[in-house]
């Protein structure tokens, strides 16, 4: 039978969490698959409450202690290095821990691998929870992105990754930085189911619009060499036709693309393979929970 590991991240909310485990077991039974689940703490300041599961479908649990505190990306991708090194898997499914990637959605994720067994599937979001302004955001956050790189990404964390494309981002540096932008870099061969987000089951949405902000330049800087290019094609053609009337007003556009490239640039430092491969000594220890 084959073997679906489910990521799930989590930074105190442990509730969100454990709420999330029991959903998932109840909605993974007969799919003809194998269920087991790797809980990423990351570095929580909060202890975890105790609970005690009365699981039916799920194979297994571990949540893998970090000793310090990396942000939801790169306990995605240190969560990808621990399962390549130390699991026997056939796919790898990341969700957030909080309730917005739905665990009703996993039967429409092995319904679609079971004809597309080899490459990615991504859950690209149809419908959102947020607010009227975020959700405006979001759209422009993927017409920038599109503008700048060539690549329209719909898609976050939720998706069921093949274990050769686990394999390849674990070895790319990109993957540090960011999941999506990462997952775009390595293959444009993938496939999609429609993703309804969620709500989430305690508190509100810790994606500020600041958060988006970050997140949008994080996809940009993976391809900071697309960024360079077509802002150099950009400000040559515009420097062109507006030579003649150089101002205050018309430089604007000139500095704030070049303010840009810059923000971008170093974004892309993020992008430390050394750090990536040694993200798995910050684990403090491994709990087996089932």
């Amino acid at each position: 039978m084959k073997k679906i590991k489910i990521l799930i991240p989590v930074f105190n909310d442990w509730n969100s969490v454990f709420q999330l485990v029991d959903n998932i077991d109840k909605e993974i039974s007969n799919l003809g698959f194998e269920f087991s689940i790797i809980i990423v703490n990351d570095g929580s300041t909060q202890n975890k409450p105790s609970k005690d599961f009365n699981l039916k479908n799920l194979s297994s649990i571990k949540i893998i202690n970090m000793q310090r505190n990396r942000g939801h990306g790169r306990c995605n991708a240190a969560g990808l290095k621990y399962i390549s090194e130390n699991e026997e898997f056939d796919y790898v499914l990341p969700m957030d821990g909080d309730g917005e990637d739905r665990p009703e959605e996993i039967k429409q994720f092995v319904e679609k691998i079971k004809n597309n067994p080899e490459i990615p599937i991504v859950g690209e979001r149809v419908k959102r929870s947020e607010s009227t302004i975020f959700k405006i955001g979001y759209e422009i956050h993927k017409i920038i992105t599109l503008i700048f790189t060539g690549k329209l990404i719909k898609f976050g964390h939720f998706t069921c990754l093949p274990k050769l494309i686990v394999e390849k981002m674990v070895k790319e540096k990109a993957t540090w930085n960011c999941f999506s932008g990462s997952l775009v870099k390595i293959t444009d061969k993938r496939a999609s189911i429609p993703s309804i987000r969620g709500t989430r089951y305690y508190d509100l949405s810790k994606m500020s619009f600041y958060n988006l902000i970050i997140h949008s330049f994080s996809i940009i800087s993976v391809f900071k060499y697309n960024v360079l290019l077509r802002s150099i094609l950009f400000l040559a053609v515009y420097l062109f036709l507006t030579y003649q009337k150089i101002s205050f007003i018309t430089l604007l556009p000139v500095v704030s693309i070049i303010f840009f490239v810059i923000i971008i640039l170093f974004l892309s430092k993020r992008e430390n393979i050394e750090e990536y491969n040694d993200c798995l000594k910050n684990i403090s220890n491994i709990d087996t929970i089932k």
